[in-house]
């Protein structure tokens, strides 16, 4: 699906360390980490002290630890905005997602950490909810509420945010959860959802 993004990149080639997961951050999004593995520590450290960001990506093969996993190519960068470090070797940050990138190539370095060669996705741009897809707009405001999650900012009627905070919250598998990071219709990306939840609440 990533190449209906070919047509939106910013010019500039940037390189990213990576951070493979078992799941998907999204642009504006947060996300807690619970880092001990040394290539990670070693990277938060060096994105705390010099402000610097890295990628987040799903894992299309492998794991989390051990050996480095295979990503998708498409992730989101990200920034660490807290962090805490409990006891010696651990690490606890919450990390911001910012923009979307596509990974063009990739190694491991000795370490073990990924470092990819990225192009940066252009943001997709504010875009109303149309009247039929106003249930995911109420659906998130619960969402957020039971969860006890106060963004810093809240734009119920944008079909962007509702789509990338909808796509976070509920239960998707990881690829369902990848093709919605890639997608870049945002009231496309809203019926997918819009689907599901009906279907889910019969």
């Amino acid at each position: 699906m990533f190449e209906k993004l070919s047509n939106l990149f910013t010019p500039a080639a940037r390189t990213l360390p990576l951070f493979p997961l078992s799941t998907v951050l999204f642009p504006g999004g947060r996300m807690p980490l619970k880092i001990f593995e040394q290539r990670y520590l070693d990277l938060a450290k060096a994105c705390i002290k010099d402000d610097s960001t890295f990628g987040v990506c799903g894992i299309r093969e492998g794991g989390e630890v051990g050996e480095p996993a295979v990503p998708y190519e498409v992730g989101t960068e990200a920034r660490i905005v807290e962090w805490d470090m409990p006891q010696p070797g651990i690490f606890h940050v919450i990390v911001e997602g910012l923009q979307r990138y596509i990974a063009r190539s990739w190694e491991a370095q000795p370490g073990g950490l990924l470092v990819a060669e990225t192009e940066t996705v252009s943001a997709e741009k504010p875009r109303a909810i149309p009247g039929e897809l106003r249930l995911c707009a109420e659906v998130l405001k619960h969402l957020l509420t039971d969860n006890r999650i106060e963004p810093a900012q809240t734009h119920y009627d944008d079909a962007v945010w509702v789509g990338y905070r909808l796509s976070e919250l509920l239960p998707f598998k990881l690829k369902v959860r990848q093709d919605l990071l890639e997608m870049n219709d945002s009231v496309t990306r809203l019926r997918i959802i819009d689907q599901f939840l009906r279907q889910n609440a019969r």
